[in-house]
């Protein structure tokens, strides 16, 4: 196995020990065996569009695909205008780039083991920065960082020890020109005992760090479900926001009608802040992925 970067990680240690900790072990919840319980579609099995005002930069997650082969899945989102994949490895990147896409976000350490706990800043730190060395010479825009789980650990703590995590890092990203990205998830129903769980946390971490390199990333789903009240959180916040995900409420399905969330508003609210990030769409499909991203980028579309 050769060493593929200079933090002594492999590419295939950083996609198994990244990509499959980010992703699969946690982020989406319960998204990939939805997606993965389907047979794989043809890939003219949705409906023909495209994007038409193309006003919202639009991404959508590796795990909605499921068991859709990638080349299937990357040529339908250039063919409908949707900009890239959020939360994919380095090594399918090379069929992103054959369909001109984007990896949007790059994953990087675990879920519930982050760097709100000094005693794990050396393993999140190096990974972190080997997916932002890797992500700049790629040429895309985003890596993830997760607070962790509490484990009992007080706010205002676990906020001190992620400004000092983040203050080791955050100076490559500025030199890259790579945005690192804390993500919001709700611990109501699908994380248990996460920190980064509300808005106002995650925007003063930001507003303690100073630096145009490191934002949220706003998932929609996750802060209905934990707070409400998304229209007025987001534009009281967007300085401090870089990134948004979407799924339906109550589920995390598609964003359709069968749901609470009113997506054109959110999205032209969104529109209305000068925005210029982008908006991927991390939702459990129930029916044929290429139909429930279809119409996802419809509905934002706005």
């Amino acid at each position: 196995m050769n060493q593929e970067t200079t933090t002594g990680l492999t590419r295939r240690g950083f996609i198994a020990g990244t990509a499959a900790a980010a992703f699969a072990g946690g982020l989406s919840t319960g998204l990939a065996g939805r997606a993965d319980a389907q047979a794989e579609p043809g890939a003219g099995a949705a409906k023909e569009w495209t994007v038409k005002n193309g006003r919202i930069k639009q991404a959508a997650s590796r795990g909605m695909a499921g068991k859709l082969n990638l080349e299937t899945w990357a040529a339908y989102l250039a063919k409908i205008g949707v900009k890239g994949v959020d939360l994919i490895g380095p090594a399918e990147w090379p069929i992103l780039k054959r369909h001109g896409l984007l990896c949007t976000m790059t994953p990087s350490h675990g879920l519930t083991k982050g760097i709100n706990h000094v005693e794990n800043h050396a393993e999140c730190l190096a990974k972190i920065r080997e997916s932002i060395e890797l992500t700049a010479a790629a040429g895309f825009p985003n890596v993830i960082c997760l607070s962790g789980n509490r484990e009992g650990m007080d706010d205002d703590e676990g906020m001190r020890n992620c400004e000092t995590a983040i203050k080791q890092v955050v100076g490559l990203a500025e030199q890259k020109g790579v945005t690192l990205c804390m993500e919001l998830l709700n611990s109501k129903r699908n994380h248990k005992d996460y920190m980064c769980d509300r808005t106002a946390w995650g925007a003063a971490l930001v507003r303690r760090i100073g630096s145009p390199r490191f934002k949220l990333l706003y998932d929609i789903y996750h802060m209905q479900v934990q707070e409400g009240d998304v229209i007025a959180t987001i534009r009281e916040n967007i300085d401090c926001i870089a990134h948004f995900h979407t799924a339906g409420v109550p589920g995390r399905h598609e964003i359709d009608d069968t749901q609470e969330l009113y997506y054109p508003a959110i999205m032209r609210a969104i529109l209305a802040t000068g925005f210029q990030g982008y908006v991927a769409h991390e939702l459990g499909p129930t029916r044929d992925p290429l139909e429930s991203l279809r119409q996802a980028v419809e509905i934002c579309d706005v």
